[in-house]
């Protein structure tokens, strides 16, 4: 199994987005007040994936995304931080991606998703250039929920593929899934070498149960499929099979937001740096617990 130019840089597209992050600790009271600390944050899947893959140890990491013009001097300052080469295209239109995160007192998040500018990334916004010196690239799953960024995704595969860059992609949400449909969706992402989705996209893409049977099963329509467990680490399966259980690291969880995005960060790194999909699931869970015992979806 391939895994990329070695040295290469890793491109990823998609999402730029501020996150309301709200942390409460007692049921939410339906109609009046209810306690919370509530933080602004930068986020967004293919964002933070990025950051945390620079915080792995990814020398040249670059981010394509939209994003309104009220946020993006603030949102390109921080990913300049985190070690991201930015590539961000100002919309004239709509304001920057917004998601509220409701946190509970288990650290389980529940979104609250006004996509804004993200979703409406074009075919416009991509140069084949951007491929230039990257060994992989990465596609946020949200750039197939619309029709303009899911026509971007598949002019930047085609790009990926004549170059012989391999591709993986988060399905990121198991909600807009739904709305899309199992079928479209994995239509949009066939041909993809890894396949990252958390256990409950596994049974919904798949509509096995059994979250090993739906690794199993996905890893038969793409190369590697690597299905996130939480709490429970990881299942990598090739070519029809599971091949490993990863254990999780150990970890205190106070906000999973973002714990995904970790994952995929880490994982991505240690493939450029030739690590297998076993080592590199490791190295993804470690990234995913340090993600949980922080607030936000960043290092």
């Amino acid at each position: 199994m391939s895994t990329g130019a070695p040295d290469g840089g890793l491109l990823v597209i998609g999402d730029v987005v501020t996150d309301v992050v709200a942390r409460y600790r007692t049921p939410l009271a339906h109609g009046t007040d209810t306690a919370a600390e509530i933080r602004t944050l930068p986020g967004g899947a293919g964002a933070n994936a990025a950051c945390w893959a620079a915080r792995s140890g990814c020398a040249d990491v670059r981010l394509l995304a939209r994003v309104g013009a009220e946020a993006r001097e603030w949102h390109e300052e921080r990913l300049r931080r985190a070690g991201v080469r930015t590539h961000l295209v100002v919309d004239d239109r709509l304001p920057t991606a917004t998601v509220i995160c409701l946190v509970d007192a288990s650290a389980e998040r529940t979104l609250l998703t006004d996509s804004g500018a993200a979703l409406r990334l074009s075919p416009a916004d991509w140069s084949p250039s951007l491929l230039d010196g990257v060994g992989r690239l990465h596609l946020s799953g949200y750039l197939f929920f619309a029709d303009t960024s899911r026509r971007l995704a598949f002019t930047a595969m085609e790009s990926a593929g004549e170059r012989g860059v391999p591709v993986s992609v988060d399905p990121a949400s198991a909600g807009f899934i739904k709305e899309l449909g199992t079928d479209r969706f994995l239509a949009s992402v066939g041909g993809v070498e890894t396949l990252l989705p958390n256990a409950d996209e596994a049974r919904l893409l798949t509509g096995l149960t059994g979250v090993a049977d739906a690794a199993a099963a996905l890893s038969r329509r793409v190369g590697v499929a690597v299905v996130t467990l939480g709490a429970d680490g990881a299942l990598v399966a090739e070519a029809g099979a599971v091949t490993a259980r990863v254990p999780a690291a150990p970890a205190r969880a106070v906000d999973s937001t973002g714990a995904g995005d970790a994952f995929t960060g880490a994982f991505l790194t240690a493939r450029l740096a030739g690590a297998d999909p076993v080592a590199a699931a490791a190295a993804g869970c470690r990234a995913g617990a340090r993600a949980v015992a922080t607030v936000g979806g960043r290092p």
